[in-house]
Parts: C-alpha cells; sequence; structure tokens
C-alpha cells in the first residue's frame, strides 16, 4: 500500500497517529479510509487503534454521502499481523486487576470486548467495506478483514490464525468464520495454524477478490472516479463490479490448503479431537512441507488452545456472531487468568526461547470437561456484550 504508507509515514512523524484518516472524493459521494500506522510492529492491532476505529466506522456509516469504507495497513508487510499481545504480556505480568475471577483482569477484559464490538460492527455495516489484505493477515486481522463486505488479497498475502502457538486460540469471532470453511478446512486451521496464500484464502471463504501486486493505485483511481448509487445494496454490486474488474487474471493455481482439502477432511471429520490431533499429527514427516509444518506446530502449541478451539467451534456451531463472541471473550480471560497466554507470549516474543511450559501439558489433562468449564463465565451484572445480537 505504498500510496497510503507514504501519507501515513508522513502523519506518523507529525503526531505519530494510531490510525490515519482520510476522505476522498467519489464521484457522487466521499470514499472513508482508514489505515493502521504501526508498520514497524506489522500495524498490530491495539487498543488505541480500536477505541480510533469503532466510532469512526459508526461515523461514517451514518453519513450517507460514504459510499464505501476502506481498511488499510501501513508499509508493504501487513494488513494487520495480530493483535497487542505486548499490552497483554504487561498487563498479565504487572497482575493489573487480577483477582481470583477471570472478569477481573482489567486490561485483557478492556482490550478483548473493545474488539470483539468492533468485529461484530463491521459484519453489520451497511455501508460497503473494503479490506484491502496485503502481506500478513493473522489474528486480529482476520477478525477486521472477516466481516468486511469486499475483502481483497494480493499475490504476497499471506492468512492465519496461529493463536495455538501463544496459548490463545481463534478468537475474534474466528471460531465462528473458521467452522464455515468447507469440509472441516477451518478445523485444522484452527489447530495448526496454518497459512494461507492468497488462492487458498478465497477458497476458504476468508477473501473475495485477487487484485495485482501493485493495484492500490488502480484502486482508488477507479473508486475516486465510480457514479455510485444512491441505494445502499446497490453500491454493494457497484464495489463488487469494479472490483471484478480489476482482478488479476486465474491461472488455476490451487495452494497447498486446496491441494489437500480431502487429506485434511479426513483429518477433521472425526467427531472428537483426540481422533482429529492424533490424525493430524500423522503428517509431521508427511513430505509435503506445508502440511509438515502445521502439523509439527499442532504438537508444540498449546493443548489447551486446541481444546478450547474445538469446544467453541462445536457450540458456535448454528449459533450468532454475537452469541460465539461472548463465548470467546469468557475463554480468552480464562487463557489470560491461567497463565498459558502468558507463557505463550513470554516464549514467543520475550524471551524468544520457543520453549513454552503449556498447563494443562497435554491433550488428556485439557479433556472435554476442561474446555466446557471455560467457556462460560458468571458475570452477575450481566455480559459484557449481551448486546450484540
Amino acid at each position: 500500500m505504498k500510496e497510503a504508507s507514504s501519507n501515513s509515514q508522513t502523519s506518523q512523524n507529525a503526531a505519530s497517529p494510531a490510525i490515519f484518516f482520510e476522505e476522498r472524493q467519489s464521484g457522487n459521494g466521499r470514499i472513508g479510509i482508514a489505515v493502521l500506522n504501526a508498520p514497524r510492529t506489522l500495524n498490530g492491532l491495539t487498543l488505541d487503534m480500536v477505541d480510533l476505529l469503532y466510532p469512526r466506522l459508526l461515523q461514517w456509516e451514518r453519513d450517507t454521502d460514504i459510499v464505501a469504507i476502506v481498511l488499510a495497513g501501513a508499509g508493504d508487510r501487513a494488513f494487520c499481523a495480530g493483535g497487542d499481545l505486548h499490552g497483554l504480556y504487561r498487563s498479565m505480568l504487572e497482575g493489573t486487576g487480577t483477582g481470583t475471577e477471570p472478569q477481573r483482569l482489567t486490561y485483557a477484559r478492556t482490550f478483548f470486548e473493545r474488539e470483539y464490538r468492533l468485529d461484530h460492527a463491521i459484519h453489520h455495516l451497511r455501508t460497503p467495506v473494503l479490506v484491502w489484505g496485503q502481506g500478513f493477515v493473522m489474528g486480529g486481522g482476520i477478525g477486521l478483514m472477516a466481516g468486511a463486505s469486499h475483502r481483497v488479497v494480493l499475490p504476497d498475502s499471506r492468512l492465519a490464525m496461529p493463536e495455538i502457538s501463544i496459548g490463545l486460540f481463534p478468537d475474534v469471532g474466528g471460531t465462528w468464520l473458521l467452522e464455515r470453511v468447507p469440509l472441516r478446512g477451518g478445523r485444522f486451521l484452527a489447530l495448526t495454524g496454518a497459512q494461507l496464500q492468497a488462492e487458498d484464502a478465497i477458497f476458504a471463504g476468508l477473501a473475495d477478490y485477487l487484485l495485482p501486486e501493485d493495484g492500490w493505485t488502480a484502486l482508488m483511481s477507479a473508486l475516486e472516479t465510480t457514479d455510485w448509487p444512491q441505494d445502499a445494496v446497490a453500491r454493494h454490486e457497484c464495489l463488487h463490479t469494479l472490483l471484478a474488474g480489476l482482478q488479476q487474471p486465474a491461472h488455476g493455481h490451487m495452494g497447498p490448503f486446496q491441494t489437500h482439502i480431502r487429506l485434511i477432511h479426513a483429518c477433521c471429520a472425526h467427531a472428537d479431537l483426540e481422533a482429529a490431533w492424533a490424525a493430524i499429527a500423522g503428517l509431521a514427516e508427511h513430505p509435503d512441507a506445508w502440511l509438515a509444518r502445521a502439523a509439527q506446530t499442532m504438537l508444540a502449541g498449546a493443548p489447551g488452545s486446541a481444546r478450547l478451539a474445538w469446544t467453541l467451534m462445536q457450540h458456535g456451531y448454528g449459533c450468532s456472531l454475537g452469541e460465539v463472541l461472548r463465548m470467546e471473550l469468557d475463554a480468552a480471560l480464562h487463557c489470560c487468568a491461567e497463565g498459558d497466554l502468558q507463557e505463550g507470549i513470554r516464549a514467543l516474543l520475550i524471551d524468544k526461547d520457543r520453549m513454552p511450559r503449556w498447563s494443562p501439558a497435554t491433550l488428556a489433562d485439557a479433556d472435554m470437561a476442561w474446555g466446557e468449564a471455560r467457556i462460560r463465565l458468571d458475570w452477575p451484572d450481566g455480559h459484557p456484550l449481551a448486546d450484540l445480537a
């Protein structure tokens, strides 16, 4: 996103805004543009970003002259590579707001609650929302992208929910989203954190359009010269037509996820996690490097994360996104309170020894009863996300 990153870098030097906001004239309306402005951290989503983006999106939604919204990331390496893990780690290390109950983790509760509320809002905006999913789109980045009406990937895009490696699970509505991936493929992605190339992301239903690497300038030019209809539904179709005309020609290329989808389905079609885990573990020495790496990542990951992901996807089937986000908030706070998330971040990002000490240490310890007990919390004053329909 060279043009926007240039603009955002200028403003970053002047006042270091967490998000660069802009409105551009577009035919008979205006385009609202929001650029996550932290390229040095791969645009990791912070609480400041959430608190800036949420009200601006609602403001643009109310403005009938805003015909479309574009979300992008500064720099060339990522749209958004995840959430604010360092901030969460500091809050857990300092014990900010801790107590005997997960609900009392003040910073974690605030961060996850507001992030999930933002993600839910994106799913329900009437205004067309285009996400420019360049480079890494992971974790919190998937949460922002998933609800957009028009999700763009590029040849260098890499999408993943890698939370098993840090003691979390595919949150931000990830368990709701991944359960809808064809042929149980989402369960494989949740358990292994495997990265998807652009074509695989479209096949999995996590993206909609593949544009050329240098397509940003052409996209902006097309958006600015379009005469938009007044009807919101018609504007969605107008943006679809525009993006379809800019798409990179299809060459029939299949990434490893689509190539191996039948094998992936055979591994994850089991009714219980233990059988799926064993089947995926059997791929650790597979001659295909992508499959082998996925299995090895699962085996090194947190058993509790695998159980939570599996339990949430089972319970979330048929639920609304709001219902799933409520369960995810409860489970995320358990991850913070019980230590796995803190330990996972320590091993990956702080000490960087890549030798986490998970608790529970085995899948047998993280059994079905363990998972069931961690997707519900008792909120005496009502769940903080109770209003999400």
